[in-house]
């Protein structure tokens, strides 16, 4: 039976996983990379090191730019995608400069080591009345999702319809992401200015406005909700989940699909939705792309750029649709 690289990588010597377990720990101590890029890139490079012993090779000093590129052919051949063989080059291109600065390597052959020209797809939004019939019926989606929310306790279904409410407009009044939402403390929330502090990728720090009905809707979760879920170790925690401990990403997503899905009309779509809808109506609205650069936590301006292609898109629509010699 043929053995793929990935099961190949799960039994390697001892000479090439611990240059593995070297990166592993370097990826995880200092470059405020998230658990979940962690995991891909060690996996990424399990299966490269899979295919090295796959060669006969079991000392990495004979990595070379060949095994690289006969890797990521085999990528190919097996269909994977444009995006993931990507995300696989910038993976050995890490490790490799790693197992280089860390002496495994004598030079750097990733540094040679393209990555496939990825065609980015365009993020689905919502229109603005969609998002508008969103946030105006929110109690229609939130009666079923909170009751699986509450479980066994039986919470009563105010406390999280209050929540649910508060998320849906934070989420869209801020563009920020679920993990960022999750993280929120009580303190992160300014009344006086409006504005929410958040703490992005890389542990980089940054203030986001928030609208007046976002802001009330926290309130009222604060004030009217909050305290009715909360136990003596929900510590700081803006959101609660029905048990009182910190609101998990799987629940914040739970709530954004059931509440979209209750519109009929509105495109399925979860929190990165959301941020993409803000954006792109931050954009049609007339903000400047820097100013929604720094809104989002996006690093490089041209991360940014997409939502500009959004409005172009949706201009051309619309205008395909109204004008009569379109």
């Amino acid at each position: 039976m043929r053995v793929s690289d990935d099961q190949a990588g799960e039994g390697l010597p001892l000479s090439l996983q611990t240059p593995l377990t070297a990166f592993e720990r370097h990826l995880a101590a200092g470059r405020g990379l998230s658990p979940h890029t962690v995991r891909a890139y060690v996996a990424d490079i399990r299966s490269l090191l899979g295919h090295l012993v796959r060669c006969g090779v079991t000392d990495i000093a004979e990595l070379d730019i060949a095994v690289l590129r006969a890797w990521l052919a085999t990528q190919y051949a097996v269909g994977q995608a444009k995006t993931s063989i990507a995300r696989r080059a910038a993976a050995t291109r890490a490790f490799t400069a790693f197992a280089r600065d860390r002496g495994y390597l004598a030079a750097d052959p990733g540094a040679g080591l393209g990555s496939p020209k990825t065609r980015r797809a365009l993020p689905e939004v919502l229109e603005v009345d969609e998002m508008r019939a969103v946030l105006e019926r929110p109690h229609a989606a939130g009666s079923a999702l909170s009751r699986g929310d509450a479980g066994s306790r039986g919470e009563p279904m105010a406390p999280i319809e209050l929540r649910d409410d508060a998320i849906m407009e934070l989420f869209y009044a801020t563009g920020i992401r679920v993990s960022e939402l999750c993280g929120l403390d009580i303190d992160d929330v300014d009344d006086s200015r409006r504005t929410v502090r958040v703490m992005g990728k890389g542990a980089k720090e940054r203030v986001v406005p928030v609208g007046i009905p976002a802001m009330r809707a926290v309130d009222r979760w604060r004030q009217a909700g909050r305290r009715l879920v909360a136990t003596p170790t929900s510590g700081p925690a803006l959101f609660l989940g029905a048990k009182g401990g910190r609101l998990d990403p799987r629940t914040a997503r739970r709530v954004v699909h059931a509440r979209v899905g209750a519109v009929g009309s509105a495109p399925d779509v979860g929190p990165h939705g959301l941020r993409h809808t803000a954006a792109t109506h931050l954009l049609e609205g007339g903000a400047d792309l820097r100013s929604v650069q720094e809104m989002l936590g996006h690093a490089s301006l041209s991360t940014t750029q997409i939502y500009t292609h959004v409005s172009i898109e949706r201009l051309l629509s619309a205008y395909r649709q109204a004008h009569p010699r379109a």
